[in-house]
């Protein structure tokens, strides 16, 4: 058996992590590039999302490599993401494709639900498995926390490109650890790392803040990198979702820093109820920003995803009443990089002159 499993920010640190600690041989598809959305687009179906057939590409890619046992993570509605193993398994298929499904489905449909497969594909005791999810989930937890210093930092950075460095070195440093004390230790001297970067902290920067749903704002190929290209023309950038906050044991949300009772609480007035995804708290981010001063908000999400295409229809008028910006990007294969960067300068440009003009009329 060899494992693999989609590309999705740095998802490959968390699972590789816990595989190697249940003693599974795995491999990680090939990083996400134009001949994996190719790929997953000639046998996706045509309306699915832009996830769904980058995820049937990385597979694809992976299988070609010699991988022969794919591992997905299940789910409920109304988000289709729960469906995703099942749809990829039978799309894959009808391709030709032999190979074993796991699907992993999330503790909140029950524990036992959760751990069956993973005993099944390890042969590991229940108490086995939760020691490698303990000791493996605070070093994710450490990539997320790296990620949130680095959409800090590099704005204020006196030469370009010395933070994006600086993480690299941080999460090569993290990846090697493996003992709680070891992980804590190479967090804390990533951390010093970065805040080692030379910085101007007294100029003035833009603040945007990035929602929308998880998969296009965790992966850079998808969001053509946009936190770092913000970040280098001098926008502090803050993302509303971060992979071990979605996945994990609790919806406290501690690196975004707002839990899930709180953004329900806070969307009520504009959204009073569930509608899968990133719905709910697309709305009630957008108005945590403008709380918090941001300058402007991004919201992104893939083409037909349904619980943000609710948020995009009731997004504007949080925008008037809260008075603050919002541009949205609807993501698909036929989306550019050139048309997005082009809107992105002009929202920026908006943003410094709406600046400028408060600014003028508060003297």
């Amino acid at each position: 058996m060899l494992m693999t499993f989609p590309q999705m920010g740095h998802v490959e640190q968390l699972i590789g992590d816990i595989l190697e600690r249940l003693d599974i041989d795995y491999m990680p598809p090939p990083r996400t590039t134009a001949k994996t959305l190719a790929l997953g687009t000639k046998h996706a179906p045509e309306f699915s999302c832009l996830p769904l057939k980058l995820n049937i590409g990385n597979f694809i890619e992976a299988m070609e490599a010699g991988a022969d046992t794919l591992l997905m993570a299940g789910g409920k509605g109304p988000c289709r993401f729960g469906y995703y193993a099942e749809l990829e398994g039978r799309v894959l298929r009808d391709a030709g494709y032999d190979f074993t499904m796991v699907t992993i489905e999330p503790p909140s449909m029950g524990i036992a639900k959760f751990v069956r497969p993973i005993k099944r594909i390890s042969g590991k005791s229940t108490r086995q498995i939760w020691r490698a999810l303990k000791e493996g989930f605070p070093k994710a937890r450490g990539f997320d926390m790296l990620e949130k210093r680095v959409l800090e930092t590099r704005c204020f950075e006196l030469k370009l490109g010395e933070t994006t460095k600086a993480h690299k070195e941080a999460m090569a440093t993290l990846v090697k650890a493996k003992t709680p004390a070891e992980v804590e230790g190479a967090i804390e001297a990533g951390m010093r790392l970065i805040d080692a970067v030379p910085c101007d902290r007294e100029q003035p920067v833009l603040k945007i803040g990035i929602v929308g749903e998880f998969f296009i704002l965790l992966e850079p190929f998808v969001n053509f990198d946009i936190e770092e290209w913000l970040g280098n023309r001098g926008v502090l950038v803050s993302r509303s979702v971060y992979i071990t906050d979605w996945i994990g044991p609790t919806s406290k949300n501690p690196v975004a820093g707002t839990s899930d009772a709180e953004l329900t609480e806070l969307a009520r007035p504009y959204l009073g109820h569930f509608v899968g995804g990133e719905g709910v708290p697309s709305v009630a981010h957008t108005m945590l920003y403008a709380n918090e001063g941001f300058d402007g908000v991004v919201h992104m999400f893939p083409f037909t995803c349904m619980p943000d295409t609710i948020a995009k229809a009731i997004i504007p008028r949080v925008s008037r009443d809260y008075d603050i910006p919002v541009i949205h990007f609807t993501i698909d294969e036929q989306t550019g990089k050139a048309g997005v960067v082009t809107r992105l300068e002009a929202f920026v440009d908006l943003l410094v002159s709406r600046r400028r003009a408060k600014r003028a009329v508060n003297g």
